[in-house]
């Protein structure tokens, strides 16, 4: 009982990230009603056979130690992009793609890890998060194209739902602060209900039990810009994956060395893989369930198991997921602006060191998320261009975090008399240098997907 008890603790704090990802996605695409429950439904039912891929022990893949797996809302936005100009089957072709090379790379990931360190990581989520907001406030004001756009009840429903949403996390600790915007979204939809904005047309609608099915929204389609950019997602997400790995290992006393890391990727890879061809979305650990887990000091994968298995069995049922759906757009945005901003949040806490260290690194994210931004802003700066380069250049998530890495490679990379000269006063004062651990532990701390 106790056991079962911890699961749903564990069930309830990843929940609302779970649901929120299929929603947002899937409203900003047009899928109707039907399709939004059972893309609920199999994701739910994935973010379980993901998380049991990736707490399992054997040769070939999971870092078997008791972690949560769930849609990483870093994808959110370059889903979205994806969608909206090559279609859905692009979405899950990009998907599945980046789910192989991520399997068949994760052997050699520690040596490009060294592409992708804070001050990379971080200037691309922040401009992910950046770049999402106005899909929050668009869904604040009830929906882009909605007829009763910016209404008192629709502006009122938001901005009570995210009131609602941050004095509980102010107010409260522990595990109720760690549901806060689940339960925002709960009373939120309770309000809209007494409002009379609420439509169960689609819970009645929806069968009590469904059977999953491959390819049920659409057949995958290969493109070569949605994968490069859901691999580069999906790059960024390992690294931060890594952290947890390391932050729960410290938990569970356990040594995480390169074989573990390794399997521990490959469960991504191939949990990417699996949601791509049932048309759900690539998964990431979640950092809110390592928080519960040092909170109620149970670290047994047999908790993380009963979630998993929760997790499954919910996936078969249409009318729970069904419920996801009818939250209304405007409460939806309350809890996305709060989601979202916390993405640029943690985007923001890894930056925060490294841009102290140097000027150069400050120069790194003022250029980074400043085209990445503006890009995204005015897609029609490099209109004139040739099309085999505007497949790099009209994404500002994609341009923003090619500078990134290449002006990192020139500030932080390549040689220059400067450093040398930086690397020998530093070398002659005694002050410890973080190690790839810490950098690791301060990536789990600083994460909320």
């Amino acid at each position: 009982m106790k056991t079962t008890v911890l699961g749903f603790q564990h069930l309830l704090a990843m929940y609302a990230g779970a649901v929120l990802v299929p929603l947002i996605v899937g409203n900003a695409i047009g899928l109707t009603p039907t399709q939004l429950t059972y893309l609920v439904s199999i994701d739910i039912l994935m973010c379980g056979i993901a998380t049991i891929l990736q707490i399992s022990r054997n040769k070939y893949f999971g870092i078997g130690l008791p972690v949560v797996l769930g849609c990483t809302f870093t994808a959110v936005g370059p889903m979205i992009l994806i969608g909206n100009e090559y279609g859905i089957s692009a979405i899950y072709g990009a998907v599945i793609a980046s789910g192989v090379i991520i399997f068949f790379i994760s052997r050699f990931f520690g040596s490009l890890v060294r592409f992708f360190p804070p001050i990379v990581t971080g200037s691309v989520v922040t401009i992910i998060g950046i770049t999402l907001i106005p899909v929050a406030i668009n869904n604040m004001g009830g929906g882009q194209g909605a007829e009763d756009f910016g209404s008192i009840t629709n502006v009122a429903l938001s901005f009570g739902t995210l009131l609602f949403i941050v004095l509980l996390y102010r107010f409260s600790t522990g595990f109720l602060q760690s549901i806060a915007i689940l339960l925002g979204l709960v009373v939120g939809t309770v309000v809209a209900v007494f409002l009379g904005v609420v439509d169960f047309a689609n819970v009645q609608d929806a069968s009590y039990v469904h059977m999953v099915m491959p390819f049920y929204l659409a057949t995958p389609t290969f493109h070569f810009l949605p994968i490069a950019i859901m691999t580069l997602v999906a790059m960024v997400s390992l690294v931060e994956s890594t952290g947890v790995y390391f932050a729960l290992g410290d938990i569970c006393e356990e040594t995480i060395d390169q074989s573990k890391l390794e399997k521990g990727y490959r469960a991504e890879g191939l949990a990417s893989v699996i949601g791509g061809i049932f048309n759900a979305f690539p998964y990431t650990t979640f950092s809110q369930n390592v928080g519960l887990m040092q909170l109620s000091g149970v670290k047994s994968r047999k908790v993380i198991f009963v979630t998993a298995i929760m997790l499954i069995s919910l996936g078969f049922l249409p009318k729970v997921a069904a419920l996801a759906t009818i939250i209304p757009n405007a409460v939806l945005g309350g809890a996305m602006v709060a989601m979202f901003g916390m993405v640029v949040s943690q985007g923001i806490k890894m930056l925060s060191p490294v841009i102290s260290k140097s000027e150069d690194n400050a120069m790194i994210v003022a250029c980074s998320i400043g085209i990445g931004l503006g890009v995204s802003v005015v897609p029609d700066l490099f209109s004139n261009l040739p099309e085999t380069i505007q497949i790099l250049t009209s994404n500002g998530i994609v341009l923003g975090s090619i500078t990134a890495i290449l002006l990192n490679i020139i500030f932080n990379m390549i040689p220059t008399k400067k450093k040398e000269l930086v690397k020998t006063s530093n070398e002659s004062r005694t002050t410890p240098v973080a190690t790839k651990k810490d950098v690791a532990l301060l990536n789990a701390t600083t994460e909320s997907k």
